[in-house]
């Protein structure tokens, strides 16, 4: 298996993975990752090696942006302040304490 091969590889399984985790893979969202799989079958046979490496490097440029977008969208909703946050962070502070065995008492609500 030569160095495109290999890389071609790589680039289709973190493509596959971020659509599997950031679309889904249910049903109704099936046909992005069946274009996926039919656009680099359908490049494997091309002999224009030019054409292979730009398609390669537009799926590895896809897949970022798919992270990329998802990741800043997790930041955006860490950050804001204008929604009240605090039931969230209690599930975090549980969630630690049980993982060291140990349980938070609960806070008195007049």
């Amino acid at each position: 298996m030569g160095s495109e091969a290999i890389q071609a590889a790589k680039v289709y399984r973190s493509l596959l993975k971020a659509v599997k985790k950031y679309i889904g893979n249910d049903g109704s969202k099936r046909h992005f990752r069946n274009y996926i799989t039919e656009e680099f079958r359908k490049n494997a046979s091309v002999s224009d090696q030019a054409t292979v490496e730009n398609k390669i490097k537009l799926a590895h440029e896809y897949t970022f942006l798919l992270n990329s977008v998802h990741h800043h969208k997790e930041l955006l909703f860490s950050y804001n302040i204008a929604v009240d946050r605090s039931d969230e962070m209690k599930k975090v502070l549980h969630k630690s304490a049980a993982s060291v065995g140990l349980r938070l008492p609960d806070v008195y609500q007049p």
